[in-house]
């Protein structure tokens, strides 16, 4: 298993195998939990290994002294609108005790300086990096992200 550091360095991240399909869908319900949606969620462990295993889908575990703390789950799109492909977020989690020491901010960091550059794409890193992101724990997060993003781009203030 390869793990990627990070600037904290009791925290680092580690691209999810088949294998740990149950834990996606552990931290999947946490997030249904969490969101008040946990009925919603009908995915199962199966679903997921077959995803993860057929690369149609990836997760991202952070782990803060080797144990599972965070994780963001995604999947590659595309855009009729701009002919352009980029990665979807379709969950994010920091486990309650983790919030507020700054492990959201640096798995969304890595996230966008790495592979996801296409998310970001042209909507300028700052308007991202300029958003106080403490306590950063899930999709809804993402959501005010790019409302943010789209306000900038648009020359609106949201």
């Amino acid at each position: 298993m390869e793990f990627i550091q990070t600037s904290k360095p009791e925290f680092t991240l580690r691209f999810a195998t088949p294998d740990d399909a149950g834990l996606v869908l552990s931290y999947m319900h946490k997030l249904g939990t969490y969101q008040k949606m946990r009925d919603k969620i009908t995915a199962t462990e199966a679903d997921f290994h077959r995803l993860l295993s057929e690369g149609r889908g990836e997760t991202i575990f952070g782990q803060y002294d080797g144990e599972t703390v965070a994780f963001i789950y995604f999947y590659q799109n595309s855009s009729a609108f701009t002919g352009q492909t980029g990665l979807y977020i379709d969950g994010f989690l920091v486990d309650e005790a983790m919030k507020g020491k700054g492990l959201g901010k640096i798995m969304m960091a890595i996230c966008h300086n790495s592979r996801w550059n296409e998310i970001i794409n042209d909507w300028s890193g700052a308007a991202l990096t300029g958003m106080n992101l403490q306590s950063t724990s899930t999709v809804s997060w993402v959501l005010i992200a790019l409302m943010k993003c789209v306000s900038t781009v648009s020359g609106r203030n949201s």
